[in-house]
């Protein structure tokens, strides 16, 4: 029966396995660079668009092998092999992230890594996985990252790829022409980023270049690169041994209680209008969310813990420290500011939760089309003006009012009922 074997291949010689597989294939797929010097009776394939290489390897009646950069079962070509019914034999090199960050001298299994490939829709075509790869369907032309970290209508790998930069403190980056080291400095303006950028890895052009994301915007790169992204105010080893890799279990609870922040007052988001509020941000990896009239900066704790990157926006001289603290190690980024002026400059959002400002600044907001959008108002009366703004803007909405009542102790001992104020949700979904 053919038999496919995949081959990861690092710039050096084949093994065994490697060297026996190419003896007996009859067609042999890969990359101009992969293909070159390459002495073998077989058909050679070079690799362009995967789809027709992938389907010319499945109709190939006879051992086939695939020649791949580092693991090419790690964001590579494994995987669109076995979509099309093909199981192959997998010989793997080492990955570029992985002597990305032996050449950095650093540990990765703390580390995210995510694909800076534009892929807004689940159903997009895969571009170039690993630095070293081919390049696949999607032209570049298509993906575009502005200064301010918003991206043209295919740029939603880039676009949540630099969210997770924002959020987490150690992350590598899988790059590809037009979605690299410049593109990321430019979209990491006012998050304080050192990049380590990996050149041409396995290659007697190898460099490694560390530098802050704002130099790494004007400096000019080459292909094929990968770039870790560290946060020099976090810690980049964990206090003790890991068991997960990546960004961790996520947290053990939420909604936390008003006595874990820093408040004033009182004036503080309830913990149950806040359990409310998450379940319609829907805050993940790879978002960003703004938390608009902070305050304490509760909601945007909460979003942060779920691994969204989050900028909270407050006016309120007296409440910026108290955010400040309640934010303190979780990469959330404070812009001091009135909304809806303040807004202007800032990256687009997925999620946003306005606590203050009124129809002009949820106006604003929806202006910049987040997918989910949260109000919380007290007065009946503000219930109308929100929802007419959501849905003039096109969002499906919804209002809902909550009101607990808390078990409270009394002298001696029995529980009474203690009434937190009701307050209205306003909320909105896109189509």
């Amino acid at each position: 029966m053919p038999q496919v074997t995949v081959v990861g291949h690092d710039g050096g010689g084949f093994g065994a396995a490697a060297g026996a597989a190419l003896a007996r294939a009859t067609l042999v797929a890969g990359g101009e660079r992969h293909l070159s010097g390459l002495d073998v009776s077989a058909e050679c394939l070079v690799m362009g668009p995967v789809a027709p290489v992938v389907a010319r390897v499945a109709a190939h009646d006879g051992d086939a092998v695939v020649l791949a950069s580092g693991d090419p079962g790690f964001f590579g070509i494994v995987a669109a092999l076995r979509r099309a019914g093909i199981e192959p034999v997998v010989i793997p090199a080492v990955s570029s992230v992985a002597a990305a960050f032996a050449r950095a001298g650093l540990p990765w299994d703390d580390a995210l890594v995510v694909s800076a490939h534009g892929r807004d829709r689940v159903d997009a075509p895969a571009r170039r996985h690993d630095p070293f790869s081919w390049t696949l369907e999607v032209p570049m032309a298509t993906s575009s990252v502005h200064a301010n970290g918003s991206s043209g209508p295919h740029g939603g790998g880039l676009r949540r790829a630099v969210n997770v930069c924002r959020a987490y403190p150690k992350v590598a980056v899988l790059t590809a022409p037009g979605s690299g080291p410049a593109e990321l400095g430019a979209a990491l303006a006012g998050w304080e980023r050192t990049l380590v950028v990996a050149e041409r890895l396995g290659t007697p052009q190898e460099r490694l270049v560390t530098v802050e994301a704002a130099q790494a915007h004007t400096a000019g790169w080459a292909d094929p690169n990968v770039v870790l992204v560290l946060d020099p105010t976090r810690p980049d080893v964990r206090p003790g041994p890991g068991w997960i890799a990546g960004a961790g279990p996520g947290p053990a609870g939420w909604a936390l209680p008003e006595a874990a922040y820093a408040h004033r007052d009182s004036m503080i988001t309830k913990a149950e209008v806040r359990a409310y509020v998450l379940a319609r941000l829907g805050p993940r990896i790879g978002d960003l969310v703004w938390d608009v009239g902070a305050g304490s900066g509760s909601v945007a704790v909460e979003c942060a813990r779920f691994g969204a990157a989050v900028l909270a926006v407050e006016r309120d001289p007296a409440a910026l420290p108290l955010i400040t603290a309640n934010t303190a190690g979780l990469g959330v980024r404070l812009v001091a500011g009135d909304a809806p002026g303040c807004l202007a400059g800032l990256p687009e959002p997925d999620a946003v939760f306005v606590g203050g400002g009124g129809p002009p600044v949820l106006a604003a907001c929806a202006a910049r089309r987040p997918s989910r959008l949260v109000t919380a108002v007290a007065g009946v009366e503000r219930v109308g003006p929100a929802l007419a703004v959501l849905s003039a803007a096109g969002y499906r909405a919804e209002g809902v009012q909550l009101q607990a009542a808390r078990l409270s102790v009394l002298p001696d001992g029995a529980h009474r009922l203690a009434a937190t104020n009701p307050v209205f949700v306003v909320s909105g979904e896109l189509p």
